[in-house]
């Protein structure tokens, strides 16, 4: 059995690790590297880090608009899926690369697997809406994390091939903390918050990405802020001299242990983030979230996780109502990923 699996992001290449795991010894698993993220903490460093099998194929597309980038993927993964003949098409989450493999996918009629399904922010002006949407009403098996993912599909008339499996990211934090795989990345710094900012409604206008900067300035501890190279550009292009903040310090985009080990030491998470915000959970850490809607709430039982977005000046105090305690089973028990693998074969079969 063949499976041809698309990433490209950040995200899709936490994904994709325990799905590949899963796979071995059942499916012939070819994966295809877009190249959406580029940067190598962005994106090589998984490869290396987790051990991961290199990408059979890497399209180097890069950044660009949208439709220009979703344009030059689908040209390069027809001829792929064309030249491969595979038996299905995994995308994850809810890219440019996860979009352009569900289309063409759809095209050429091959069956089509969306992993993280049904995640709904209701807003239309977020294009990573756009393509979760657009892929869930073309795929053939959905796996999703949770029941309010069920209950989205099923109020836009998808109820076949829906299946509720946990949440595959979760596989991989039980995978990294189990094997106390964090322990040589754990930051020396002390007593602070942790931040990544990147989205367009946070970063494409100077005023906001001001007013977020010198929240963060005046928070009561220390901010250490991953850098996103979006955010980097966006400030220097606006003449903000990142120097000026005392009380940020600002890092480059960090591996995924480094990552994690920074969110696990921190005193809370102020993020922008999708996947953020559930690792912050599963870590047991308070995190503020920067939009006015999440795709993730479950996380919002309790204040674990807290939506701030016009007024961000109850940062400091939200940061200090902590959860009285946190659902271990939140997103399933670790085991998506082998749960997923089952069902392909099933389906193929």
């Amino acid at each position: 059995m063949k499976i041809v699996a698309i990433i490209g992001a950040r995200p899709q290449f936490i994904k994709h690790f325990p799905f590949e795991l899963a796979c071995k010894g059942k499916v012939d698993l070819i994966t295809v590297h877009t190249g959406q993220h580029y940067d190598e903490n962005m994106s090589e460093i998984f490869f290396t880090q987790l051990n991961m099998s290199p990408p059979s194929f890497t399209l180097h597309v890069g950044s660009g608009p949208h439709g220009e980038q979703t344009g030059k993927m689908m040209i390069e993964i027809e001829k792929i899926i064309e030249d491969t003949k595979p038996d299905g098409v995994v995308v994850y989450g809810d890219t440019n690369s996860t979009l352009a493999g569900a289309l063409v996918a759809s095209k050429l009629h091959i069956p089509l697997f969306h992993i993280e399904a049904g995640l709904r922010s209701f807003n239309k002006k977020m294009p990573e809406e756009v393509n979760r949407v657009l892929t869930d009403h073309i795929s053939d098996l959905l796996f999703v994390p949770s029941g309010i993912a069920v209950q989205n599909l099923k109020d836009e008339g998808v109820e076949k091939g829906v299946y509720e499996v946990g949440d595959i990211m979760k596989d991989l934090v039980q995978y990294v903390t189990g094997n106390d795989l964090l322990r040589e990345h754990s930051p020396k710094e002390k007593n602070y918050y942790y931040a990544t900012i990147h989205r367009p409604y946070n970063t494409d206008d100077k005023e906001r990405l001001t007013y977020v900067l010198e929240t963060l300035e005046q928070l009561d501890k220390k901010v250490i802020f991953s850098l996103h190279p979006r955010t980097k550009n966006l400030a220097s292009s606006y003449g903000l001299n990142l120097e000026d903040y005392m009380n940020i310090s600002f890092i480059e985009p960090q591996s995924y242990f480094s990552n994690l080990a920074y969110l696990q030491n921190s005193e809370g998470l102020i993020t922008d983030s999708g996947g953020m915000q559930k690792e912050a959970y599963w870590l047991k850490r308070k995190c503020i979230t920067i939009r006015k809607e999440t795709e993730w709430k479950e996380t919002l039982v309790d204040n674990a996780n807290i939506l701030l977005f016009q007024d961000l000046s109850k940062i400091n105090d939200e940061l200090e109502k902590q959860p009285h305690s946190y659902n271990i089973n939140l997103y399933g028990q670790g085991s998506s990923a082998s749960k997923m693998v089952d069902k392909i074969i099933q389906f193929i079969n």
